[in-house]
């Protein structure tokens, strides 16, 4: 098995194990600005990575607050 089909059963997993009570405590970051700048494959809006957005919700209330602080680090320009 590839490093990607690895990936993508791990995925699938989650969402398993997740789709049964879904996290809802953390607000999505989601301002309604949805465009991804290709160069650094980022939402214009929220900062958020195309697999960050696609993940957020499956992800745990800690994992989306990495997400959170991760944006925020983009954001202001000290992480790409």
């Amino acid at each position: 098995m590839t490093a990607a089909e690895d990936t993508r059963s791990e995925r699938r997993r989650q969402r398993r194990a997740r789709r049964a009570m879904p996290d809802t405590s953390v607000p999505s970051p989601c301002i309604a600005v949805c465009q991804l700048d290709d160069a650094k494959g980022l939402c214009i809006g929220c900062f958020r990575h195309v697999d960050e957005i696609r993940d957020w919700p499956i992800l745990t209330a800690a994992e989306k607050q990495a997400v959170l602080t991760r944006c925020a680090q983009r954001r202001s320009g000290s992480d790409a």
